[in-house]
């Protein structure tokens, strides 16, 4: 359990190496799906082209919402978009990088598998074998007597070797549309290596400051809904800890008087440094409708990113502190301002 438990840390701290993992993942899968798949094409006028384009069109749509649907950030976009406003704004520029960033990854398995189906050919050979000229391809004097409803259905069988007699005629013509299938799948992997390349040669175009700021913002959101996730978890236990205890300290008193008597020393200040820890954790918050007025507050209204200057606020109060002692204790021994004084340490404990 220890060792899948930093597995799934690492992969929680490397989320973007992680994703770009199941991207290729996917990736793999598809084009081992479909060396597996049972192309079966149903050689009939009515069904060819939707069983052809169906193949073409409906697995990639399905490997991008599983992209989508595998991807962590799109419960992050989704929240990020709802959310009320509150005390801190919304940057559609940051919901657009995470949108486009969420696409290009999901779009990769789709793409794979569009690419390997082209070049493969057999859907395209089932979709468009009706619309071929079967006098190009050999002697076609046996289809002269042929209604146009005989035509059709004869050239819709052109993908299926068993119910297709004339061998010649259907080699010619499974070899004339696989090659238009793998020049489509050619010019689609070109435009898919172009638009690529595109991205990558004008993003450095455009100002770099602002890709910078978007991408920070980006990130931090979905660090923060992590560290609050954790948070949350941590005060869930220490609350359910203390919770407990005190529920048994009240039912069974005088078996925990009698225990803690014959227990020593050590374990007293073991369970108190336990407690205090526990008590650290709960940050305050000790009442079920304060926690839900928490999370409420959290949701509806997301404190600013502006964090409070703390601690320069208490070096300057240690300072003035200093010089209103400073001038004290001049005053007090009858020393004048100009002469040095004794320094004074001011401590604050919080």
């Amino acid at each position: 359990m220890d060792k899948f438990r930093m597995m799934f840390q690492f992969l929680q701290s490397n989320q973007e190496s992680f994703m770009n993992g199941i991207c290729g993942i996917m990736a793999l899968a598809s084009a081992q799906m479909y060396s597996a798949f049972e192309f079966s094409c149903p050689c009939m006028p009515e069904y060819n082209y939707t069983y052809g384009i169906g193949l073409l069109i409906v697995p990639p749509i399905w490997f991008f919402l599983l992209g989508f649907v595998l991807n962590n950030n799109v419960s992050v976009l989704a929240e990020e978009w709802k959310r009320p406003t509150g005390s801190r704004t919304k940057d559609p520029t940051i919901l657009r990088y995470m949108f486009c960033s969420i696409t290009q990854r999901s779009l990769i398995a789709p793409a794979l598998w569009v690419s390997v189906t082209l070049m493969d050919g057999k859907s395209f050979l089932c979709a468009f074998s009706i619309n071929l000229d079967i006098e190009k391809f050999g002697n076609s004097s046996f289809v002269k007597g042929m209604s146009e409803t005989e035509k059709i259905r004869l050239l819709a069988r052109i993908p299926c070797k068993d119910l297709f007699e004339h061998q010649e005629i259907r080699v010619a013509a499974t070899r004339y549309i696989k090659c238009i299938s793998q020049a489509c799948g050619w010019i689609f992997l070109l435009m898919m290596t172009f638009t690529a390349f595109l991205i990558r040669a004008i993003r450095p175009c455009f100002t770099q400051a602002a890709f910078l700021k978007t991408k920070y913002w980006s990130h931090y959101i979905d660090i923060e809904r992590k560290m609050f996730d954790e948070t949350c978890k941590e005060h869930a236990k220490s609350f359910a800890k203390v919770c407990i205890q005190q529920y048994f300290e009240n039912i069974s008193g005088e078996m925990q008087s009698l225990h803690r008597h014959r227990s020593g020393k050590d374990d007293n200040g073991d369970e108190d440094e336990d407690k205090r820890s526990d008590e650290d954790k709960l940050l305050g918050i000790r009442a079920q409708d304060d926690m839900n007025k928490v999370l409420w507050n959290w949701h509806t209204c997301k404190p600013a990113l502006a964090l409070r200057k703390d601690q320069m606020d208490g070096e300057n109060n240690s300072k003035l502190n200093g010089k209103i002692n400073e001038g004290f204790n001049g005053f007090a021994n009858g020393h004048p301002h100009e002469t040095k004084k004794r320094e004074w340490a001011v401590y604050y404990s919080k």
